[in-house]
């Protein structure tokens, strides 16, 4: 164990960046996951423009686009619990090297379509397993609030990562084409894998407090990890919290129309884009650097309020650069989703933390998918800012109901 981390942080004290970078296996795992990150948005990128290419059809390059993200839906409940199955780091290795291969294979020149429509389905699927058996180990390598830090440092890289990834993949697939930008995304892959597999311990299978049991099967693992979200009010009320987020991230759907209706084109639509997550950052840095941890978890209720009611303002139709302001604003309250999703790490016992961890993405992803969905259905009968009006005031109800749970059952426990 590194000497930085054989002491927690008091309860009184935020852990700094400083003391979650002193731990060597977070190092590993920090830079595997803006390799992994960068290297994602360069296949988006090169997928789009080599499907483009090919059949001249944007629908099929948007779709090719689309399942970059809907493998996930599955994999959450389905294979997120193999990080609790199998040695973490192992499993970690596994599905980085596999992907690098998998990613390679999508450069072989002449690929049918539907091949690399397969290989990309199962890129993705690998991811849950992957991510699982990350963010089951973080609380295990990080103690105390050093996991809440670098759970926001985790966030703040994925946001960056994507933007510079968007930013320069671009130029790299106009450099060197989409096949050798696939090459480089597999170059990534295989890097991370390294990272993990010399930078972070190996750990033994997590085992229940109940020794004498045999390691359930799939389906009762599936089934049990879902029954301790279900059942245990603390992890229901944090659910709920995180779940207000579907009607927050509205905004991210309907950027397009609502610049258009300003009278605004791409720049504006891209303003408003990065809005809300350049204060998502912001609000991260400042909540984990100068806010207690204490007090952080008793602003859990209140900030997933004050994230939706920026956007109520949204029904006056303010300019360009006051709504930008506005969902600039509502993305710094939306930093509570940091620690309320380590406080539901935390709370759920090591041997069922990569089945819940699958569970809750899932129902984080639904519930965004869904506002997403629903607000772009809205906004072709009603004006973008009325329906960005209205989700923000249903999501200030949702809210209310789900702070008003968690400061009922916060110390309620089990």
């Amino acid at each position: 164990m590194d000497r930085a981390n054989a002491d927690d942080v008091s309860g009184s004290r935020p852990a700094t960046f400083r003391d979650v970078f002193a731990v060597g296996e977070f190092r590993a795992l920090f830079a595997a996951q803006v390799l992994s990150v960068v290297g994602d948005q360069f296949a988006r990128v090169a997928l789009s423009v080599l499907v483009f290419d090919r059949t001249g059809s944007a629908g099929l390059a948007a779709l090719t686009y689309a399942l970059t993200f809907l493998p996930d839906l599955i994999g959450g409940p389905l294979l997120s619990g193999l990080a609790d199955r199998l040695p973490r780091r192992r499993l970690m290795v596994f599905c980085d090297a596999a992907r690098a291969l998998l990613v390679a294979l999508m450069a072989v020149p002449g690929t049918p379509l539907w091949v690399l429509c397969l290989l990309l389905v199962a890129v993705q699927l690998l991811d849950s397993p992957f991510s699982a058996a990350r963010a089951a180990l973080l609380p295990v390598i990080l103690r105390g609030d050093r996991y809440v830090v670098g759970s926001a440092i985790a966030n703040i890289t994925f946001q960056v990562a994507q933007l510079a990834g968007f930013a320069t993949g671009g130029l790299l697939v106009a450099a060197v084409g989409p096949i050798r930008a696939l090459l480089v995304d597999a170059g990534t892959f295989a890097l991370s894998a390294l990272l993990v597999r010399f930078g972070v311990v190996e750990r033994p299978v997590p085992r229940s407090t109940e020794r004498d049991l045999p390691q359930p099967g799939w389906w009762r693992s599936m089934t049990a990890g879902a029954t301790l979200v279900w059942t245990d009010r603390r992890l229901r009320a944090l659910v709920a919290l995180a779940c207000v987020s579907g009607f927050y991230i509205t905004v991210e759907g309907l950027a397009v129309p609502y610049a258009a209706s300003l009278g605004g084109g791409a720049a504006a639509a891209g303003l408003l884009l990065a809005a809300n997550p350049a204060g998502t950052v912001v609000g991260m840095v400042v909540l984990t650097r100068w806010v207690s941890p204490r007090t952080r978890l008793r602003w859990l209720g209140p900030l997933a309020i004050a994230a939706c009611v920026p956007l109520l303002a949204c029904a006056a139709r303010p300019g360009l650069l006051a709504t930008a302001a506005l969902w600039a604003l509502s993305g710094v309250f939306s930093a509570f989703q940091v620690p309320a999703n380590a406080a539901f790490m935390q709370a759920v016992p090591d041997a069922q933390r990569g089945q819940a961890f699958g569970l809750a993405v899932t129902a984080l992803q639904s519930a965004q998918g869904a506002g997403i969905l629903i607000g772009g259905i809205a906004a072709d009968h009603w004006a973008p800012s009325a329906v960005v009006a209205g989700a923000g005031g249903l999501g200030v109800l949702a809210a209310t109901l789900a702070a008003v749970r968690w400061a009922r059952d916060a110390d309620a426990g089990r």
